[in-house]
């Protein structure tokens, strides 16, 4: 797959171990130039031309839809086009002032006026309780829950006021407790919808140690948070959905695409010598990525496409069913690692709604 191959190169320049003035690091540095410049863009240019788009034209006039991380990216484009349908859509931002804009935008491309900012920060427990909360107070039903917030990980490990690795809890433990919370009214407004954003960085991650899912006991990376909190996601959305067959919700998981510069990051800090790949990888990626608006394009679909109504459990890429890694079809580590998220948010017995 073209992106797994771009991931994959980036993925090796930033976890080289070879010694800079080795004879060996010199090879190596021109091999993987060579490689990166030959397979990345061939990669790149046939992905471009298999981009594919939501067909679906299905009005949600009438319909309730939650966007978390709407303020940016492929959140705010899909929040957009949920709204262009008709329906009610809830920003659910961390950054009240930045989102009101983009609501203001979103109302003014789209003529529809009902879309409104409620803050959620996913990174911290009590925020998602407060947003949780506030929903169910002012929406009587919930037909479409998009878990799309998201960070891509920190050079140096930040921990949360939950004790939870920053990018876990941002991309992960979150969504799960809000998920949760609002189960009831999903149900109850069913048929409806739960999209998960993940990512195929989750092919990365080769073992999930359930003891250690914050990195306490265990060397820390950028990429290793980031991909661990994408295949957590697909495993939760595994179990999620055999927990919920036949309710009437359905649950499923997507990979968006390569979009710019997903993983090069400007603030990184890194050796001098891996810089120059990565300002490769970053104008490759610019020229040949997708968009934001393209980005979102899985997404939409799996909220609005008629196509896989009573679809469930799956894992989705280019807005049609995708193989997922070999651990992310596990079904009894999903369940496990369920168990374990359970009593880590300290989910009451009276939130259980599955």
């Amino acid at each position: 797959m073209p992106s797994q191959v771009i991931l994959s190169v980036i993925s090796m320049v930033l976890h080289s171990d070879v010694p800079l003035h080795s004879a060996l690091f010199t090879k190596i540095t021109a091999a993987m130039l060579l490689t990166v410049v030959v397979v990345v863009v061939v990669a790149l240019v046939v992905h471009r031309c298999m981009m594919r788009r939501c067909t679906s034209t299905r009005s949600l006039a009438g319909m309730t839809a939650i966007v978390t991380g709407a303020s940016a990216g492929i959140g705010k484009e899909t929040a957009k086009d949920l709204a262009k349908r008709g329906a009610r859509v809830i920003l659910a931002c961390r950054n009240q002032t930045k989102a009101q804009l983009v609501a203001d935008y979103i109302i003014s491309v789209t003529g529809n006026k009902n879309v409104v900012v409620c803050l959620l920060d996913t990174s911290d427990l009590s925020s998602v309780r407060s947003f949780a909360e506030e929903v169910l107070k002012t929406e009587g039903a919930i037909h479409i829950l998009v878990n799309n917030a998201g960070i891509g990980g920190k050079e140096i490990q930040e921990i949360t006021c939950d004790g939870f690795d920053l990018t876990m809890a941002t991309n992960y433990y979150g969504h799960f407790l809000l998920t949760n919370l609002l189960l009831k009214r999903l149900k109850e407004s069913a048929p409806s919808r739960v999209v998960n954003v993940s990512s195929l960085a989750h092919f990365f991650v080769w073992r999930l140690n359930l003891k250690d899912l914050n990195f306490k006991k265990r060397s820390y990376s950028l990429l290793k948070a980031y991909s661990q909190s994408k295949l957590c996601n697909i495993l939760f959305s595994l179990e999620l959905a055999e927990k919920l067959r036949g309710s009437g919700v359905v649950v499923n998981s997507l990979h968006p695409g390569t979009i710019n510069s997903e993983f090069v990051r400007d603030e990184m800090v890194m050796s001098w010598w891996r810089k120059p790949f990565l300002l490769f990888a970053r104008i490759m990626l610019r020229l040949l990525g997708k968009d934001s608006e393209l980005g979102a394009q899985t997404t939409i679909h799996l909220a609005v496409s008629e196509e896989v109504e009573g679809v469930t459990g799956k894992y989705f890429d280019e807005c049609k069913e995708a193989t997922s890694s070999w651990l992310a079809q596990n079904s009894g580590l999903a369940k496990a690692l369920w168990e374990i998220t359970e009593a880590d948010v300290q989910l009451a017995p009276c939130e259980i709604f599955y």
